[in-house]
């Protein structure tokens, strides 16, 4: 899309195949927050805004790249358990899945990545990668076979509740937003909030192999953007993590805006992140392009 650096084989996933009880569940769930915030105009008001707002910070960095990504993921740090599993129930709040299939589908691309085992490969197309693949519950099955990679997560029985009783959590969120602030609390601080980190997210799947620049000499189309960086609190800048996936920070330049890095390190300045992982010099070497002659 407005870019020749992707060449695509399109994979169509709406039409043409039998749609399972999953998939069905999350096409209305998606479709129900985008029409949630066709009412945002009409109930708009601060203290909404504001809601909106706390809990795109709590979800969106919280949970999904301090802890479904940076943590869970990849390991790029530990935590105590009780602030591990606090920060792993506020991913469950932007209703992108239990951290077990999160978690997986996340290793399988980085295995599999621009291949065509990549769940969410952008040579598929911008829309596959940004979005329809979530439709086909049994794409990644097809793809990369039966989840074998979370078993460290398995053995946990936390995150086995979680996987049992996911979408009870984002409901009983619902009842409370209700009861705090009424319509305009679930339009912004559900509908609003959950389509934004949605789509945040969604973008370093898609923009972030079309649009931005590498750095490092990855084998893959990933790329760093800035605007993306912004966004979805340092999650942009992807060739550098796709570089060094087993580092806590991904903006790896002073320049480079990282707002889970900063908390990451301020965690880690209180004691309560440990063994922080960074590029190491060797393996910086190792990934720099060949120098021109």
């Amino acid at each position: 899309m407005f870019s020749d650096v992707v060449v695509t084989q399109p994979r169509e996933v709406f039409i043409g195949r039998k749609w399972n009880a999953v998939d069905i569940v999350t096409a209305v769930a998606v479709a129900a927050m985008h029409l949630l915030c066709v009412m945002a105009p009409f109930t708009f008001n601060w203290r909404a805004l504001w809601v909106a707002v706390g809990l795109y910070v709590v979800t969106g960095l919280l949970g999904i790249t301090l802890s479904f990504h940076r943590n869970l993921s990849h390991k790029s740090f530990k935590l105590p358990k009780w602030l591990e599993y606090a920060f792993a129930y506020c991913g469950v709040q932007a209703l992108q899945g239990n951290p077990i299939d999160w978690v997986s589908t996340h290793r399988y691309h980085h295995k599999y990545c621009d291949s065509e085992r990549d769940p969410h490969s952008p040579i598929e197309g911008f829309w596959f990668s940004h979005m329809s693949w979530l439709f086909d519950g049994e794409i990644i099955v097809k793809k990369c076979g039966e989840q074998s990679n979370v078993r460290d997560m398995e053995q946990q029985a936390f995150y086995r509740f979680l996987r049992t009783t996911y979408v009870l959590h984002p409901i009983a969120l619902a009842f409370f937003l209700y009861a705090l602030g009424g319509l305009p609390f679930i339009v912004w601080g559900l509908g609003v909030r959950i389509v934004w980190v949605y789509h945040i997210t969604w973008l370093v799947n898609s923009a972030c192999y079309i649009w931005g620049n590498q750095a490092w000499n990855t084998g893959d189309l990933s790329r760093n953007n800035w605007w993306v960086g912004i966004l979805s609190f340092g999650e942009g800048w992807h060739n550098h993590h796709h570089a060094f996936g087993y580092s806590a920070r991904h903006g790896l330049q002073w320049c480079q805006i990282d707002m889970t890095w900063y908390m990451i390190r301020l965690l880690e300045i209180i004691g309560l992140a440990i063994d922080v992982k960074l590029p190491i010099p060797a393996h910086i070497q190792r990934m720099a392009f060949p120098t021109k002659t």
